[in-house]
């Protein structure tokens, strides 16, 4: 641990690694033929509709890169090329508090961690590969949301909040999970940062067909955690490489350039601020994480200039509605003290991304990235931010 805080430390941004039970527990038995995990080549791989995916390259997690093994490639300090597997070196066997929540409360306690946010790893192929039948895609996430509840409690000791998924891709179906998740206790839900998958194409989670869903995320006082996914987006990708699967542990450099992160969660934000969403529902929340921060002095300096052409097609100044209700949770490699030129730190989120390569090695490590700020402001970010936003706090 880095560093003795005299706050509790909130960390937005944990994950554990799911067995393969995690969706197969509770899925129906009519789409056991659609979610399999196949062996080929002596390797598990999951394959949805018959088809074999690479985008998670080990998806039953025997074997992990360690927690912060990615993170000079992240920063950008490989000046020898050393590709991303000699860069992490030799992976490890995942612990059980990895991947059951029995065990992590204690590991929180050693971290000095007092309450986090916890992920799940595998969903993010979920959504966007299983679009092509809503009720597949709806069951599989109820399945994924019944195991979390129960391996991890969605408010376990008011202390581990595991975060369940939500599709509006069937909205009576994304209403009826959003109840049944509120009824269980959960303090937040997860979308992914892309349009809203439909039959005849995609569109807008901000259009007003979706304000029932807004409606209750406001009524409940709970947010919406908008976390990277696997999303549409690999499509800039694919017109590029020939149409090849994006598989993002293998870097490429034009891939990289593309930034379909940065784009995918910036455009996200602003079809909820052009939508309106912020002005029918003002108590909606949202908070992006694992999106980084790079994205976010482009979309304000975009909604500024837009603003200036047409105000009138805005209910308000959108840069006013991004600060009010926009939270960010920004890579550890990104620079906070420039983010914090551009919002404000009672909008900003400390994200471990543990025990995830891409982070840090110990969640309070990322206090050295810190260093600019006094302690009210480290404590907003590393506590009190978050801790207001699962108690239903506002502003």
């Amino acid at each position: 641990m880095t560093e003795t805080l005299p706050f509790p430390v909130y960390d937005a941004d944990n994950h554990f690694y799911e067995p393969e039970d995690a969706i197969l527990r509770h899925l129906p038995a009519r789409w056991r033929d659609q979610i399999q995990f196949v062996t080929v080549d002596g390797r598990k791989k999951l394959a949805i509709g018959g088809r074999i995916s690479q985008y998670i390259p080990n998806p039953t997690f025997e074997r992990v890169a360690a927690p912060g093994a990615h993170l000079d490639f992240y920063r950008a300090r490989n000046p020898e090329g050393r590709s991303l597997r000699e860069i992490q070196g030799k992976a490890i066997t995942p612990p059980d508090e990895f991947r059951r929540g029995e065990k992590r409360l204690a590991v929180m306690d050693r971290h000095g961690v007092h309450a986090a946010l916890f992920f799940p790893t595998l969903f993010s192929a979920i959504e966007n590969r299983m679009s092509y039948d809503h009720g597949l895609l709806h069951d599989a996430l109820h399945a994924l949301n019944l195991w979390t509840s129960e391996e991890w409690g969605f408010a376990r000791h008011g202390r581990m909040f595991g975060v369940p998924i939500i599709s509006l891709a069937d909205m009576d179906r994304a209403l009826a999970e959003l109840d049944w998740l509120l009824a269980q206790g959960a303090r937040c839900v997860c979308i992914r940062p892309a349009p809203v998958p439909g039959y005849r194409g995609s569109r807008s989670m901000g259009l007003p067909e979706f304000d029932p869903f807004w409606a209750r995320i406001a009524e409940a006082r709970i947010f919406v955690a908008i976390h990277a996914a696997d999303t549409n987006y690999d499509t800039l990708i694919t017109m590029w490489t020939g149409g090849a699967e994006w598989l993002p542990f293998e870097p490429n450099p034009l891939v990289n350039c593309l930034r379909i992160i940065d784009r995918a969660i910036a455009d996200t934000v602003a079809a909820l601020i052009c939508g309106g969403v912020f002005d029918r529902h003002p108590d909606v929340r949202i908070a992006c994480i694992e999106n980084g921060a790079a994205w976010v002095r482009p979309l304000i300096e975009t909604l500024r200039y837009v603003h200036g052409q047409m105000p009138q097609t805005f209910g308000r100044d959108p840069v006013e509605a991004f600060h009010r209700h926009v939270f960010v949770a920004p890579f550890v490699e990104d620079d906070v003290d420039e983010l914090a030129r551009h919002m404000d730190v009672s909008r900003i989120l400390f994200g471990s991304d543990w025990p995830h390569p891409e982070g840090t090695a110990e969640p309070l490590d990322y206090v050295e990235e810190l260093a600019g700020f006094d302690m009210a402001q480290k404590r907003q970010i590393m506590s009190s931010n978050l801790q207001g936003l699962l108690e239903g706090r506002r502003d």
